[in-house]
């Protein structure tokens, strides 16, 4: 159940931080307190919008910024009828990074400075890089040297730490990198404490890793399904993890609180730190301020302040349905659905998914909107015919084939888990990604096979299995979609571009690219090296992996048995070379007839 939990706290996260316009000048204490929070913190927010936007800068750059930002404060705290203090806050940020002496040129972003307004911000953000390869490993100190650091300079530990996640998270919202900083620091202060730091720092910092990293996932695939889909994908995301989160809220109060989303270009998805500070606060007050109507559960929540109001209204467990909510609505099966749906289609539609999801709660947020996107198919037809009642009477069974369908790619897939060691389930995972989509970086492969191996470790042993691991696993999808519009292959980018409920049934479709031409020469894959022998037992995992999709890459006409019987000898020949009396000589020759087997075949 804590996985399901952090499930939970993932998709709506995701919500909370949603834009809203919000007032210029304060109308009310939730924007006071709001507008304070974000003067305190504009270290912060600055350090996440510079690293995010310009991922190569230095922190030493980085923190020229946070000064300038922070004297750009004081001068409007100080005036705000000053020209510059009327300025939006991120196109504030963007003209300070763009006027520091010689950064546009060395970092090359000089041809987002010469926009202005809409299209800087949008040059900065498609600036953004999702394949974060380019930047070295995460950096790890001693235990003893980060307590030191942490107690000498606070905000200057935060901050670094706070960067160096930013730059590789580039999509993350603002309201997660701090919350993920606040952990940090918690953390920091716990393991100062304790006698052996070293194992205490590895344990909670894992956990801190993997939440970070399962949010990002959900706010990259919905970011991509707004610039791919528009605001209506995003809006009945919304509506589906909304109803089933608080499933005695009334549809208009549910409305209300949707009305604003993606009305125009998202501004947490663009990366606009102030704007997403703003929304997640103004949405939790919302939500606060009618909990009678909404949840019975979130009463203590709503007494604290920021930020912990919305953290602990995430981790709350879904509400228990009202008692009087009937299994089926049978209102969307009457007479009159035609009619109601001729008059007024996007409400007709909004009103189904509200109730079809908050009496399913047990469903994955992708199978609510396929089951929409069937209804809405059904409807259409039937609404042509001579009598529509009977054409869409068996509207239930045409629910519980999709579901079908659905369910039966999940139980495939923890068969693998239940059969596999978890070693060679990671190895079917990569065969499988490298086969689809051989363009994309070995990393990049990689990442993905490890998302693949996490969402079903965390799923199938639950008996709430299909919600959790049909949820994640679309997660895993979307990145391989990405955040933009990007190019891997024809099939890919069909089953990324063409529907977005059904992107998961796409995919499970495909086979081997075949407009793929893989390259003529091995390009070192055989050149194998005493540094193995040094290896740790992680770095030789990681070796192993990438040995094995890129042969792949090499060779993708290959059968799973026969590239795993390679790394099989791949394994060996280091085993063996490792105990020689000169590896160097063995790694030459074996690897050697290693390279002209695998070349011959």
């Amino acid at each position: 159940m804590e996985q399901l939990k952090l499930t939970s706290f993932v998709i709506l996260l995701f919500f909370l931080t949603e834009c809203l316009n919000l007032p210029t000048k304060p109308q009310d204490d939730n924007f006071k307190v709001t507008q304070k929070f974000i003067e305190d913190n504009v270290g912060y927010l600055t350090t996440i919008s510079f690293a995010q936007y310009v991922q190569e800068a230095s922190f030493e750059e980085v923190e020229m910024l946070v000064k300038a930002m922070t004297e750009y404060r004081d001068q409007c705290l100080a005036n705000w009828k000053l020209p510059q203090c009327s300025k939006l806050a991120n196109d504030a940020l963007l003209e300070a990074i763009c006027a520091m002496e010689g950064l546009p040129q060395k970092h090359n972003f000089s041809h987002c400075c010469n926009k202005v307004d809409f299209e800087r911000r949008f040059c900065f953000f498609h600036n953004k890089k999702e394949d974060v390869g380019f930047l070295p490993p995460l950096p790890t100190l001693d235990p003893e040297v980060k307590c030191q650091a942490y107690k000498n300079n606070r905000e200057y530990f935060l901050r670094h730490y706070l960067y160096e996640v930013s730059r590789r998270n580039p999509y993350v919202f603002t309201p997660t990198l701090l919350t993920n900083m606040a952990h940090i620091e918690e953390i920091t202060k716990t393991c100062c404490e304790e006698q052996d730091k070293a194992n205490c720092f590895q344990t909670k910092a894992i956990r801190a890793m993997i939440y970070l990293r399962g949010l990002s996932s959900f706010q990259k695939t919905v970011c991509g399904a707004y610039l791919k889909f528009g605001p209506k994908a995003v809006k009945s995301t919304y509506l589906v993890i909304l109803s089933q989160k608080f499933p005695k809220i009334g549809f208009e109060d549910l409305t209300s609180i949707l009305e604003d989303v993606s009305s125009k270009y998202d501004g947490c998805c663009e990366g606009d730190t102030v704007h997403c500070i703003r929304s997640r606060s103004k949405v939790m007050s919302h939500i606060c301020s009618k909990q009678d109507s909404i949840s019975s559960k979130i009463k203590e929540c709503c007494s604290m302040k920021i930020p912990e109001r919305g953290e602990c209204i995430i981790n709350k467990n879904n509400d228990d349905k009202p008692k009087d909510l009937s299994l089926k609505a049978e209102t969307f099966t009457d007479k009159n659905v035609c009619e109601e749906r001729s008059a007024d289609q996007e409400t007709f539609m909004d009103k189904f998914l509200y109730e079809y999801s908050r009496r399913h709660q047990e469903l994955s947020t992708p199978e609510l909107l396929r089951i929409a996107s069937v209804y809405d198919d059904l409807l259409k037809e039937c609404c042509k015919a001579e009598n529509p009642p009977d054409c869409y009477s068996n509207m239930e069974n045409k629910f519980n084939e999709t579901t079908e369908k659905s369910r039966k790619i999940v139980q495939r897939e923890c068969e693998h888990f239940y059969n596999l060691k978890q070693e060679d389930l990671k190895y079917h995972n990569l065969i499988k990604f490298t086969k689809i989509a051989p363009q994309l970086s070995t990393d990049e492969v990689i990442f993905l096979g490890e998302e693949m191996e996490t969402a079903l470790l965390t799923c199938c042993t639950l008996s709430e299995e299909f919600g959790c691991a049909d949820n994640l696993v679309d997660l895993v999808l979307g990145a391989v979609c990405g955040v933009k519009n990007r190019t891997v292959n024809p099939a890919v980018d069909h089953c990324c571009k063409t529907n977005f409920a059904f992107r998961r049934h796409c995919f499970d479709a495909l086979e081997a690219d075949k407009t793929y031409v893989p390259p003529s020469a091995s390009q070192g894959l055989f050149a194998f090296h005493t540094d193995l022998c040094q290896a740790h037992k992680e770095e030789l995992q990681r070796k192993k992996e990438r040995f094995l999709v890129n042969l792949v890459k090499l060779k993708p006409e290959r059968t799973d048995e026969e590239l795993r019987s390679s790394l099989k000898e791949f394994t060996n020949l280091v085993d063996e070379c490792c105990k020689a009396e000169e590896p160097e000589a063995c790694f030459k020759e074996k690897g050697s007839k290693l390279a002209a087997k695998n070349q011959a075949s």
